[in-house]
């Protein structure tokens, strides 16, 4: 079974190494970030299974930007960090999408628990499976059915419709899914060819549900 993949957003050195520390020895895979833009850039490259963000970061926006940032992309359980423990910060928090609020300083004990349970109620909430139309996409078991029949569909194509199936009616920039999917953002033929090809399978048993918007990228519509 593959790790969970914890991304790590703070830019106090000592608590982000700690967290880091931590969570690999409880079996993580863990990705660290100190400031916004290397947290949304890490976020594209590697999607994580959960985020675990300090709201006061240096050097740009925000972790309550990030939070609302890394929701804009996909459902993802965020677990905000912060000193402030008002009600109005806690507001804000959980406006920005955290699905908990800890306080510093805190116990990294208490933290572990936090993250498995957040894991846990977001495989259980069925989210490995996506519904677009009369399509399904089950991530864990790694298939794909229209209207129950199965379609067989290569690596690279099965990757391509998670990534839209994840943001169902949002518009994704072919940069991002090379960045997301291939690792790099060069060669942007390999996402239209394919993205043709993947196209090809789905509307052989129905109606076209992925939609290219001209210069931008694809959406995908139920």
């Amino acid at each position: 079974m593959d790790r969970a993949r914890v991304l790590v957003v703070e830019d106090d050195i000592t608590v982000r190494n700690l967290l880091e520390a931590v969570l690999r020895t409880e079996g993580y895979d863990v990705a660290i970030a100190s400031t916004s833009a290397e947290a949304l850039a890490e976020a594209r490259r590697r999607p994580p299974d959960i985020a675990i963000v300090d709201v006061r970061l240096g050097g740009g926006p925000d972790g309550l930007t990030v939070a609302r940032r890394l929701r804009e992309d996909r459902e993802l359980p965020i677990l905000v960090v912060s000193a402030a423990d008002s009600g109005e910060d806690l507001r804000a928090g959980f406006a920005a999408g955290a699905d908990f609020y800890v306080t510093k300083p805190f116990s990294v004990d208490d933290l572990i628990v936090r993250v498995e349970v957040l894991l846990r109620r977001d495989r259980k909430s069925g989210s490995l499976v996506r519904a677009v139309g009369d399509m399904e996409v089950d991530e864990g078991g790694h298939s794909v059915t229209r209207a129950g029949t199965p379609i067989v569909l290569t690596p690279r194509e099965f990757d391509l419709l998670c990534a839209l199936a994840r943001r169902p009616g949002r518009v994704v920039a072919k940069p991002q899914l090379l960045s997301e999917i291939w690792g790099h953002s060069h060669g942007r033929n390999l996402v239209e060819t394919h993205m043709s090809s993947l196209r090809k399978k789905l509307e052989a048993h129905g109606p076209r549900l992925i939609h290219t918007v001209r210069g931008v990228g694809y959406v995908i519509r139920g």
